[in-house]
């Protein structure tokens, strides 16, 4: 086109007018525009009313003015699309709707892009209007059009079909699927694929120089070869000068021959060539300031000379690609945030749920504790309040009290009072060492004499239920000397002995073995009684449990007695082990270092209890979120001569250890970075001698070799055993 006037003005018959109204519903459809046919009642101006129609989107606007002659079938007509004159033509009406002022807004924008693509449609489009109008194209005017509008249209309908698919669909593969068919369709080339960077981990989230994939692909027929997941070779990219940054900054690349184009670069052009490139037409694809891939189109059999139009549309559609990667990528976001906060609910749920049952459960065994006690205590009181009353009133009562029946009131009264004193001492012992008050005294001991004390204590016993009681006694007399609190481990061997005692029937076996393994020694206590189920093991030695429900007892006791034997086996440093079958009896046996004769213990300043103290005023960092954790153990190894910090969490730790130097640091796998403050310990040549050693939930979901590329140097296994915590401890600070 040569030149346009502003307006063309025209008498048309009513079957042209209705033509170009059909034309202005084809335009509108594909463009997404705003198309409008207005009357005087609608849209009133102040001088003249006539219909019009108004064609509208985001870089195009036209105007139609039809007004009927009277009587006749014939319009007069007016067009343009000339933004400046429908801006004027607007600016007559009263602002009474308010559309107008949205238009006249929309059409100021118009005005100031101005692009050439946008004014050689309008172009095109005034041209389609003039043919329909004079029937036959007038050469000086313009030139044959049709098939350039019509391609302009199918153009604006393809970038709306993917702008659409990008607004319905979250599913970014059938984004980019969609979008490599339709728009090799729409370019008729041979093939027209996605090349998708690689992205490189652990380094500052950019890509590799040239490292990528054919991810999406298209192809027009089956005689084209497929290059889908194809990886680039980086030597061949790398010929090219600053290829990624002309690419980063939105740049689009039209090769028409690409032997003659890349005959600098033969190993690029042997790569081409190798696929059938003769041609190719590439536009970036720029997420958020980094280049995230390319969309490109190529001729696989003859060159191609690339129109301006199609350059700038697939310009287009590598920025709406971009635009639905990166929300894409939000979404992506979005569920995994989702997906954590949904997790950490049902973790917090079922912690909760868990803590209920917890609490129900010691609720519950208190409450029998409590009954139980109630019971043992009233018991012996009953027996001592009755009987001495009974006895005072002897002076009246002569002939009813025999010497012999006195003496039996007495020793009654004796014996509830024996037993009602154990009962309070039991529960003032386990007070005392539950809040680490007890302290251990330490004493030379012969293990036959403690033996053979117990067996005769619990004979008369033993010999009223017609139970045998035994001894098995394997010392030489060299091993018979031992060190421990005298007081104590008679106490927790009464209490399994007196149990087994209680829970053997008529003419069964109690056997108490005595032998020693280099510096422990071994005690242990077989029955032959009613058994414990193995569901029943796991609460053996928990506060306030017992085996029988209140209602149910047939056997007396509070319910504190295992526990108070474990926790005065653990103050000497030892361990209980039991083994049983229901029907068929127990075994439990006991494990006991030698302790030092120059030291008392305290349960938390235990220091006969953690020996020996080779490594003192060593520095440890303890991170870990958990406060229980974390007291049991900065408790246990400030015992232990170190000296402890404790971090809360992860947050600026790698500093803080890196200005502390310690000489161990544990980790609480319950951290989310736990790993990442590892590797940072053990990268840092100022930092590397320090080890780690990290707290784990299960073993399940450990692999040695992946911890030990994380920096771990040793792990443990929750809950905590204190001493083997010790031992982990002392073997890692051994190592330096």
């Amino acid at each position: 086109m040569t030149s346009l006037p502003k307006v063309l003005s025209e008498t048309v018959s009513a079957g042209t007018f209705e033509q170009l109204c059909e034309l202005w519903q084809q335009i509108r459809q594909p463009l997404g525009a705003v198309g409008m046919l207005v009357t005087p009642e609608t849209f009133p101006r102040q001088s003249g009313d006539r219909p019009f129609y108004f064609l509208l989107n985001s870089g195009f606007a036209a105007l139609l003015l039809g007004q009927p002659q009277a009587e006749s079938q014939v319009y007069d007509i007016s067009f343009s699309v000339d933004i400046p004159y429908i801006s004027d033509f607007f600016r007559e009406f009263p602002d009474n709707h308010g559309a107008h002022s949205l238009i006249l807004e929309i059409l100021a924008k118009l005005q100031s892009l101005s692009s050439n693509s946008l004014n050689s449609f309008s172009n095109n489009f005034f041209c389609a209007v003039f043919n329909l109008i004079y029937s036959t194209p007038n050469p000086q005017v313009c030139q044959p059009i049709e098939n350039a509008l019509f391609k302009q249209i199918q153009q604006e309908r393809l970038i709306n079909q993917v702008v659409s698919q990008i607004h319905q669909s979250l599913e970014l593969p059938i984004v980019l699927q969609t979008a490599v068919l339709e728009v090799r369709k729409f370019l008729e080339v041979d093939r027209l694929i996605i090349y998708e960077f690689t992205k490189e981990a652990n380094v500052s989230e950019h890509f590799y120089e040239g490292k990528g994939r054919v991810s999406y692909e298209a192809i027009a027929s089956d005689s084209i070869s497929s290059i889908l997941n194809l990886e680039a070779e980086d030597s061949c990219f790398s010929s090219i000068p600053k290829y990624r940054e002309k690419y980063s900054k939105g740049n689009i690349v039209a090769v028409e021959d690409v032997e003659a184009h890349y005959s600098s670069s033969f190993c690029l052009a042997e790569f081409l060539n190798s696929h059938h490139v003769r041609s190719k037409l590439v536009a970036p694809i720029v997420v958020q300031d980094e280049l995230w891939g390319l969309i490109i189109a190529h001729q696989c059999y003859q060159t191609r000379t690339w129109e301006s139009s199609e350059i700038q549309l697939l310009g287009y559609i590598g920025e709406h690609l971009a635009i639905a990667i990166y929300q894409a990528e939000l979404y992506s976001q979005v569920q995994q945030q989702k997906n954590l906060f949904e997790q950490r609910v049902i973790e917090r749920t079922q912690e909760l749920h868990d803590t209920m049952i917890a609490a129900e459960a010691a609720n519950i065994s208190k409450h029998e504790f409590l009954s139980n006690m109630s019971h043992e205590l009233l018991t012996p009181l009953t027996c001592i309040i009755g009987l001495s009353g009974t006895l005072q009133r002897w002076p009246s009562a002569q002939a009813y009290l025999t010497p012999d029946k006195q003496q039996k009131y007495l020793k009654t009264i004796e014996e509830s009072g024996k037993k009602l004193q154990e009962l309070i001492n039991d529960i003032l012992d386990f007070s005392q060492i539950s809040a680490g008050n007890i302290i251990l005294q330490i004493e030379e001991l012969s293990l036959k004499n403690l033996s053979n004390k117990l067996i005769t204590v619990l004979q008369e016993e033993a010999q009223q239920k017609h139970i045998s009681l035994e001894l098995e006694f394997n010392l030489q007399e060299p091993e018979d000397s031992f060190f421990a609190d005298q007081e104590r481990l008679q106490k927790l061997l009464l209490h399994l002995l007196r149990n087994a005692l209680k829970f053997t029937p008529e003419y069964g076996k109690v056997i108490l073995r005595v032998w020693r393994e280099y510096n422990q020694a071994i005690f242990q206590i077989e029955d032959t009684g009613i058994g414990i189920s193995e569901e029943q093991i796991s609460t053996l030695f928990k506060t306030f449990q017992q085996l029988e429900k209140s209602r149910q007892r047939t056997h007396g006791g509070i319910g504190l007695g295992l526990a108070l034997t474990k926790q005065l086996v653990e103050l000497h440093q030892g361990t209980i082990e039991v083994e049983s079958s229901l029907d068929q009896g127990s075994v439990f046996t006991i494990c006991l270092p030698n302790q030092s004769p120059t030291k008392s213990s305290n349960y938390r300043q235990n220091e006969t209890v953690y020996q020996p103290k080779q490594f003192t005023k060593k520095t440890i960092i303890l991170i870990s979120g958990d406060e229980e954790i974390a007291n049991l153990v900065c408790d246990l190894l400030t015992a232990d001569k170190y000296q402890v910090i404790w971090l809360i969490d992860g947050y600026l730790s790698t500093r803080k250890i890196q200005v502390l130097e310690p000489d161990l640091v544990i980790l609480d796998h319950q951290l989310i970075d736990t790993f990442q403050i590892s590797q940072n310990v053990k990268k840092s040549i100022k930092m590397k001698h320090i080890k780690t050693l990290l707290f784990h939930e299960s073993t399940i979901s450990l692999n040695w070799k992946s911890l030990a590329a994380a920096g771990v140097d040793d792990y443990l296994i929750k809950p905590i055993q204190p001493y083997l915590l010790l031992e982990k401890v002392r073997y890692l600070l051994s190592l330096d």
